[in-house]
């Protein structure tokens, strides 16, 4: 070895020396580090709901106008009490649609017309359909309120629903379908619906399937207005820099001579009670895993609703969310995990979701079927509680700032046939459950023997270890085979799939994206 050689070696062991000593110190620091909570919320602010007022017209519309003038912008929202559980047998997707062409022309304006008009006062103009309803918004400045009354009056009563715009609107459809169904996530929350609900309209997809979009006419499309498009089974919500006298001055002479008519009740099957099944959606090449776990859970006008969000926040929800500190910075299994409550007009849901590395797949539905039953066994802290119910009350502000969130606010109060005085006493209302309430409700509405699951991946990884999670039956459908609108969720013709025998992962886990 050279000098020069014995020179450097020596540096280096030198150096090699001083960053083990550093290390050594930053380890020390670390443990020593005082370990503390995160910091207290800040006190809320008051918020002051908006006046309001509401009035039925003769022909039966419900109109609610609320002040807002800290802009000259007005917000004018319908909704319209039918969605796709609305859709008749065979044609699911015919409220999405029928939506979707709303602004596509009218029987005396085309859809470039209406374009160019709502583009010439710099307003914005968009409809859409859910489970329940069917919505249209109209948002202008303050001096084209009129305008936007006559526009919105227009699409809502005079559609015209053309074959060439349909096909149009039913290929996008198809086509999005196409690419959604080789995308996990939606596959995922798919089948949850549809295994949850079964063959209830809440189950199956709000833009129909390919087989049922295939189906639908214009005619369809008109027959769905025909039944379900009248003032008296309508609510209109004006928001903004106007006065109580113009807004519901504009919505007699926009909407007064829109005839009432019968509504015919619409009979759907009942969603079965929750029950333990589990779903494997098999996409060999993947290298993790969606998973989605829950069961039916309770509608939304229920007065256990405030109790039953605040104990899904827990579990999964902004503000606590024990499912992400324990999948996550506890064991580093995923990046993200939660869980919502879907709480609709006549029942809902609990889903708790979230992606995994392939392999880790049995320890992630573990954790999530054991924090189920965790909520109903221990009583949950005080500091929990208080943390969810900081979010809640903390971001509630955030939904009433513009016009357009105010009215989406008042239109899904006056759906849910709730008292506009909820949005007033929100806050209060939020504060006011207790961790007795949690427990009560965890006990009386969680499931955690009657589990659905969903995963979707590669079945060969973990199919055989569901044993050990207490799931001893399973369902496996191959990804190119599933079929939502059948029993058994497969593709006529095609035979239930054997689960394939486990493959050898040459990669470390370390190495395996999640």
């Amino acid at each position: 070895m050279t000098a020069c050689a014995r020179v450097i070696g020596r540096g280096a062991g030198v150096l090699l020396l001083m960053l083990a000593l550093l290390s050594v110190a930053s380890i020390a620091q670390i443990q020593n580090w005082p370990s503390e909570p995160p910091p207290r919320p800040l006190p809320a602010r008051a918020v002051n709901f908006p006046p309001y007022e509401i009035r039925t017209l003769p022909n039966g519309l419900q109109v609610v106008v609320v002040l807002h003038h800290e802009q000259p912008v007005v917000s004018i929202r319908m909704l319209v009490r039918a969605g796709s559980s609305f859709d008749p047998s065979e044609k699911n997707g015919v409220a999405s649609l029928a939506a979707a062409l709303l602004d596509q022309g009218t029987k005396t304006h085309s859809a470039a017309q209406i374009a160019d008009t709502i583009d010439s006062i710099g307003g914005g103009l968009g409809a859409g359909a859910g489970s329940d309803v069917t919505f249209t918004s109209v948002v202008v400045m303050k001096d084209s309120f009129s305008l936007g009354l006559d526009l919105l009056s227009d699409i809502i009563r005079n559609p015209a629903f053309l074959e060439d715009e349909l096909d149009r609107q039913r290929q996008q459809a198809m086509s999005g379908l196409k690419v959604g169904y080789e995308d996990p996530d939606l596959v995922a929350g798919l089948v949850f619906d549809r295994l949850v609900y079964d063959f209830h309209p809440y189950g199956l997809p709000n833009s129909g399937t390919p087989q049922s979009l295939q189906n639908i006419t214009s005619a369809d499309l008109h027959e769905f207005h025909r039944k379900f498009f009248a003032p008296n089974n309508a609510i209109l919500a004006i928001v903004g820099d106007v006065t109580a006298p113009e807004a519901f001055s504009g919505a007699e002479r926009a909407f007064g001579a829109w005839p009432r008519q019968e509504i015919a009740p619409v009979t759907v099957p009942e969603p079965p009670p929750p029950a333990r099944r589990v779903v494997i959606v098999n996409k060999p090449d993947a290298v993790q895993t969606e998973i989605r776990v829950g069961h039916l859970a309770i509608p939304r006008k229920h007065p256990d609703y405030m109790a039953m969000d605040l104990a899904v926040k827990i579990l999964g929800g902004e503000g606590s969310n024990r499912l992400q500190r324990v999948l996550r910075s506890e064991r580093g299994l995923t990046y993200g995990a939660s869980a919502d409550i879907q709480a609709l007009k006549r029942t809902g849901d609990i889903a708790a979701e979230t992606d995994t590395r392939s392999d880790a797949t049995i320890e992630a539905l573990r954790v999530i079927v054991d924090e189920f039953s965790r909520l109903q066994r221990e009583r949950v802290s005080e500091r929990e509680l208080s943390d969810a119910q900081a979010y809640l009350a903390g971001s509630f502000p955030l939904t009433i700032e513009t016009p357009d969130a105010i009215a989406a606010q008042v239109l899904n109060a006056l759906f849910y046939e709730l008292p506009l005085t909820e949005l007033e006493t929100y806050r209060e209302r939020v504060n006011a459950v207790t961790p007795d309430d949690i427990q009560r409700v965890a006990r009386q509405y969680f499931k955690p023997d009657r589990l659905s699951v969903v995963l979707v991946g590669d079945a060969r990884t973990f199919a055989s270890k569901l044993n050990g999670v207490g799931f001893e039956e399973h369902e496996l459908v191959e990804l190119a085979d599933l079929d939502l609108t059948a029993t058994d969720f497969r593709r006529a013709g095609h035979p239930p799939a054997a689960v394939p025998a486990p493959r050898r992962l040459f990669l470390q886990p370390a190495q395996v994206p999640y």
